[in-house]
């Protein structure tokens, strides 16, 4: 399953770009219909760009979810394991893997009442106020979302009780890009 190595980063740049994309349309709309250009106006004016602040915001929520599956992956998410450090090793790890378990419970719990809160809303009329999209699928971005976490916090897991390593973000890295020094050959 390559294709999932990357799958939050792939989404993240797509809901990304796509929001930056809308958002300078609709400013750009915003200014142009300002000048009093004879039928270009009129057009301008007549073109709805209202819906383009709601698609940006739930585009942000959805970053937001598969974000933190990113980080989940790439060791960035959020963690405090200044205690857990201290403890001899056999311990130390023990309590990372029930960390990992706990992390994976929590998110599948989450994903699961989500789940079930989409497959209720999906029997209502709830649409959003302007673009009138069934909320069912703004919501799915819970599921979807706390699934993928749980799926990575597992992946975690079975590497760190494989490895004894987590996963650690070096961001200084850009992936693709090989290390040379002053003198041009490779390090």
């Amino acid at each position: 399953m390559k294709f999932l190595d990357h799958l939050e980063e792939w989404l993240i740049a797509f809901l990304m770009g796509a929001a930056t994309i809308i958002t300078f349309v609709a400013v750009l709309h915003r200014y142009v219909s300002g000048f009093a250009i004879p039928g270009l106006q009129d057009w301008l004016i007549s073109l709805n760009t209202s819906w383009a602040q709601e698609l940006t915001i739930y585009m942000f929520v959805w970053m937001a979810k598969f974000g933190a599956a990113y980080g989940v992956r790439t060791g960035i998410h959020v963690g405090v394991d200044v205690l857990i450090n201290k403890l001899n090793t056999p311990w130390r790890n023990k309590f990372i893997v029930f960390g990992l378990l706990a992390g994976a419970l929590f998110t599948g719990v989450i994903g699961t009442l989500g789940l079930n809160f989409v497959r209720e809303l999906s029997s209502t009329s709830s649409t959003s106020e302007v673009l009138e999209l069934p909320m069912w699928m703004v919501y799915s971005a819970i599921p979807l979302g706390s699934y993928l976490m749980c799926f990575r916090f597992l992946q975690v897991t079975w590497s760190f009780i494989k490895t004894g390593e987590l996963p650690k973000h070096d961001p200084s890295h850009v992936e693709g890009l090989e290390n040379e020094d002053l003198t041009g050959s490779r390090v």
